[in-house]
């Protein structure tokens, strides 16, 4: 089982980390891309790439004859295939072998136990790992899933049996919702995974999600290296993971590790693995599902055992015993990884794409900070795959600390050119929910649905909207104003906030803004290279600037917020006009639901359009008539782009056509 040479099948910050190791070992390293990966990070730094296809990652790293082909181009005698795409595909495992290559992940025969939720529910039972009660069977009739649904109980899970990462699943209350949650799982699940097979999971509401990391090895060793708190989660999907758990005991950690390496052995498992368990609010835990390859979250288990993963997976993958003992490994500190999202939290956590402006991570990996990326300063964020662009991981002598060393990273380090969870993340890890460890996989989404202040999207501070004042009024086209401007006045917007302000700026470089009836001063010291350095109240403080075209781009800590100057003649705004239904994220046409000639109500279903992971449904602002629609299911759609047209009810032209009728 030697190799020398690795083809990761993967992209961003995973293909990046596997070619870290690999490289720090001595093997050579082999890149794929799709067309809009072809200057990606991973890209440049691995030894070689192969172009495999399109933009989309059925075009591309869903592609197996494709990787295979661009294994054999260059040589490579192995395969890593991170995470997601084809990771957790048993088919593509045994076709790696097929193909005289080494899959560094579990046997062929493991993925297909665990991946099947079903089938592996149904082994952990026969292993003796407690299980939550669900629906597993092979009847799928809507009407054999809803009368499942009414015998187990609400809430419930309705849950793709492929696949992972909270796709293909939907959380029922009710039961008047799960018409809508069977068909969005189904189809969900069909798109991701071309599986569309459902299962049923009865939830334990307010629980825990806490995970083990598994290592097992071709000589019948086997291991677990603790446990990761995966608790903080927004639509069923991790956004803060931490390990250890500030809920488990060492005793609770024994019984779960057990259970877990249970679970590995039952199915003769080989490799990296996660038996993921939730936990009720008495600390009982129950099997989930069993993640048959790395986790995004592995790096927090690295930071407090000390061992590097993925060497323990190219060794393993190699026939060597694991490196180290049940009784060799020992946990020290505390670490949290912070999912650095493409996404808007305060609208929705809607996807974002859009150019990297300014990325610079290494301002942020002072001390015991670590950030994993793949994305670089002068690239695009595209719609095509998941939202997550970077982690943020810290480790710290205790909780308390590694909190605070991620705050400190997050504003160390700003993403500027589209929205991200910065800020967000910054603000939950010190909300008193995660401080006191009463967090729940569903209170994020709790707080959205309740319009809690920790997702009110953070307005600038009066200091920093006469900075931005300053900055805009002490810049030309092509530089900084000289001399002096006098009496020169604008208006900015940002976001939904327009303030007229009046700069006036004397031969020594103070500034002094009007603003809201109130004078401040302000003195610009220097701007290099992004770095802005002012005195405000005789206080000197930083920011980042980065301008794009007119617009600004202004850093102060983990906020980023873009002013533009308002124009006297502004372009007519018609995103919200309730006659026509624009596309809310660039991506793809999931579903069309409404036909021209269909009269609907307000809040009708018009169209689904699916990015980074998300389905994303319009409904109707108004009732009305369907009078165009521009976009069937499988169309490539960007931002803004005009998807559904009505004629309201109530207008003219609709009285008109109902008198013709």
């Amino acid at each position: 089982m030697s190799f020398s040479k690795i083809l990761i099948a993967n992209r961003g910050e995973i293909a990046c980390r596997v070619i870290r190791t690999a490289r720090r070992l001595g093997y050579g390293t082999v890149a794929v891309f799709s067309d809009a990966d072809r200057d990606a990070p991973h890209v440049q730094q691995a030894d070689e790439a192969v172009h495999i296809g399109g933009s989309a990652a059925a075009d591309s790293y869903l592609k197996v004859d494709a990787i295979l082909d661009a294994a054999a181009r260059t040589g490579a005698d192995a395969i890593h295939p991170g995470y997601g795409f084809l990771s957790e595909n048993a088919a593509f495992a045994r076709a790696c072998e097929a193909a005289g290559l080494v899959f560094i992940g579990p046997p062929a025969s493991a993925i297909e136990a665990m991946g099947d939720k079903a089938l592996a529910k149904r082994r952990m039972l026969e292993a003796g790992v407690p299980c939550a009660p669900g629906y597993m069977g092979s009847e799928q009739s809507d009407d054999v899933l809803k009368a499942e649904a009414l015998a187990l109980g609400f809430p419930l899970l309705v849950k793709a049996v492929a696949g992972g990462g909270g796709r293909g699943m939907r959380l029922v209350r009710e039961a008047a919702e799960l018409d809508a949650a069977i068909a969005g799982a189904r189809r969900e699940a069909t798109s991701a995974f071309g599986d569309g097979t459902l299962m049923l999971e009865r939830l334990i509401d307010h629980g825990r999600h806490i995970e083990i990391q598994v290592f097992a090895d071709a000589h019948g060793h086997a291991v677990h290296l603790g446990e990761r708190d995966c608790t903080a989660q927004r639509r069923r999907q991790k956004v803060i993971e931490e390990a250890p758990s500030p809920v488990v005991s060492a005793d609770m950690r024994e019984a779960m590790g057990r259970d877990a390496v249970a679970a590995a052995l039952a199915v003769g498992y080989r490799g990296a693995g996660t038996v993921e368990f939730i936990v009720d609010a008495d600390l009982r835990h129950y099997f989930l599902e069993m993640n048959t390859r790395l986790q995004v979250e592995h790096p927090v288990t690295e930071a407090i055992t000390g061992f590097d993963l993925v060497e323990w997976q190219l060794r393993v993958a190699a026939g060597q015993p694991l490196p180290a003992r049940q009784e060799d490994i020992r946990f020290n500190g505390h670490a949290i990884e912070a999912r650095l999202y493409a996404e808007d939290p305060y609208n929705g956590f809607a996807p974002q794409t859009g150019p990297v402006l300014l990325w610079r991570p290494n301002e942020a990996t002072a001390g015991d900070v670590r950030v994993d990326n793949g994305i670089a300063e002068g690239g695009e964020v595209s719609p095509h795959y998941d939202p997550m662009v970077a982690k943020l991981i810290v480790h710290g002598r205790d909780r308390d600390d590694a909190i605070r060393r991620l705050r400190a990273a997050l504003a160390d380090a700003p993403l500027i050119g589209l929205r991200h969870n910065a800020r967000f993340l910054s603000d939950l890890v010190s909300h008193p929910a995660f401080r006191q460890a009463r967090m729940t996989t569903t209170l994020i989404d709790q707080w959205q649905a309740e319009g809690d202040a920790v997702l009110q999207r953070p307005v600038p501070s009066a200091e920093v909207w006469c900075l931005a004042a300053a900055v805009m009024a002490l810049r030309d086209g092509t530089g900084w104003r000289a001399d002096s401007v006098a009496g020169y006045g604008l208006t900015l917007a940002c976001d939904d906030s327009r303030h007229a302000m009046r700069v006036a700026v004397d031969r020594s470089g103070l500034v002094q803004v009007l603003h809201d009836g109130h004078t401040r001063e302000l003195r610009i010291l220097s701007l290099d290279d992004g770095c802005l350095r002012y005195e405000a109240g005789g206080v000197r403080r930083r920011a980042t600037v980065v301008f794009d075209g007119a617009t600004l781009h202004l850093a102060v800590g983990a906020d980023v917020h873009v002013f533009s100057e308002v124009s006297p003649f502004p372009e007519q705004d018609t995103r919200g006009d309730p006659s026509r239904a624009v596309a809310p994220v660039a991506g793809r046409v999931a579903h069309v639901s409404v036909a021209v000639g269909e009269t609907v109500g307000e809040g009708h279903a018009l169209v689904c359009v699916e990015a980074m992971k998300m389905e994303m449904w319009l409904h109707a602002q108004a009732g009305g008539r369907v009078s165009a629609v521009h976009v069937k299911v499988g169309d490539q759609v960007e931002l803004n782009t005009l998807l559904v047209e009505l004629e309201l009810a109530g207008s003219d032209d609709n009285d008109s056509n109902n008198q013709e009728t």
